[in-house]
């Protein structure tokens, strides 16, 4: 991979004057300090004073934590997605009090029920931004809702939504509220007794943690829907399978990720086409592919995800959230591959389908960093994308 194997200053320097496009020559002509001191800082050869530092930042025009800070500084959210999660945090904090006595007027069961749906359809879309605006009086109506007259549809619908905060949240780099809200849909799905709201629950756990939990998650998961035979469960199911090849692959573990593809492939031909309708999970033999192809991301094997990207045919259904993770995925493997103009240009695809969602998924940041450190000089065209992720 063409990032650096350790993160220092000098390897954000050099990625800072490239992204500018300078030589190193040009930029050792702005500061006080010679060429081969450049060179050797940018290279980790020798540390950056902080008078370099200052030096290199006064050169660019930027605050010297761009240059010593961790790079998760570039990706904190912006003050405008903070008040949009903000909200959210609040809501779903006030699960357990019971009805809402400020509230002067609550929409019907049925209504919320469908807007619970809507919500849903808006995060696949990747409309972000409008779903994280109406979540909050969403969950403050249900939560009043569940607890003045409770019943079946409304606890399922309260799950769902809490699911949508969870997913909202993890897409706009919130993963603190998303582990909440995950907490809160395990709450509301248990008392809605839906086996398979339970088991999409254990799923989203096991791949937001992946830790020493995360398999008997899986397993739990699975319990649930033992003696289910109906095509939500058996979709269910296959995304269980889903989800432990995903944790394999954290794990470095190649035979159990073959072993459960290859149960959800099986359950994707008994499940007959691309199951879109069910938990918005997309379960079938397109998204068994797509798994597999991030497997091969997560294990490395570049050449493999390569074959498997190109291979790929998506169909118009997809949904947008899927099709901009499968763009972000071929950018990134097209890069590995010494493609960098057609890393680029699937960059470009992602971030117009959908651009919420593309600024803040690792693979693109990922993949601009690379992207620059494979270029002497980074195009405009690259330069534009990494201001736009906050590099």
């Amino acid at each position: 991979m063409p990032l650096p194997d350790d993160d220092h200053t000098g390897s954000r320097i050099r990625e800072q004057r490239r992204l500018r496009r300078l030589t190193q020559r040009q930029l050792a002509d702005r500061i006080p300090y010679s060429l081969s001191l450049l060179n050797q800082v940018e290279c980790g050869a020798r540390p950056a004073t902080p008078g370099f530092v200052a030096a290199v930042a006064q050169a660019f025009g930027v605050d010297t934590s761009k240059l010593t800070g961790p790079l998760a500084v570039a990706s904190l959210p912006t003050d405008r997605l903070v008040a949009l999660v903000a909200p959210i945090r609040e809501a779903v904090d006030c699960y357990d009090l019971g009805p809402n006595p400020d509230l002067t007027e609550v929409r019907t069961s049925t209504e919320l029920v469908a807007e619970a749906d809507h919500l849903c359809r808006q995060v696949r879309a990747t409309h972000l931004s409008a779903a994280a605006k109406a979540l909050p009086s969403l969950i403050v109506e249900l939560t009043h809702s569940v607890w003045t007259a409770p019943s079946t549809p409304l606890w399922r619908a309260l799950a769902s939504t809490y699911r949508t905060a969870h997913d909202v949240a993890l897409k706009l780099d919130h993963p603190d509220l998303a582990r909440v809200a995950l907490d809160r849909m395990g709450w509301a799905a248990a008392r809605a007794s839906d086996p398979c709201i339970e088991a999409v629950q254990r799923y989203k756990r096991a791949i937001l943690w992946r830790c020493a939990t995360s398999l008997p998650l899986i397993t739990s998961g699975h319990t649930l829907l033992s003696g289910e035979t109906s095509r939500e469960a058996l979709a269910v199911a296959g995304q269980l399978h889903l989800g432990a090849a995903t944790v394999a692959a954290k794990n470095e573990d190649r035979t159990a990720v073959e072993t459960h593809i290859a149960a959800a492939r099986q359950l994707a031909d008994r499940v007959g086409g691309e199951a879109g309708e069910v938990h918005w999970l997309s379960f079938g033999q397109v998204n068994v592919e797509l798994h597999e192809l991030g497997a091969s991301i997560t294990l490395r094997s570049f050449d493999e995800a390569l074959g498997q990207a190109r291979a790929l045919t998506l169909p118009d259904s997809m949904l947008t959230s899927r099709r901009a993770r499968y763009l972000v995925d071929r950018a990134l493997v097209e890069m590995e591959a010494g493609s960098p103009k057609t890393s680029l240009r699937y960059l470009a695809q992602a971030r117009k389908v959908a651009p919420e969602q593309t600024r803040h998924l690792p693979g693109t940041r990922t993949t601009i960093r690379g992207l620059v450190h494979l270029s002497r000089r980074a195009p405009d065209s690259l330069g534009g994308m990494a201001r736009w992720i906050g590099l």
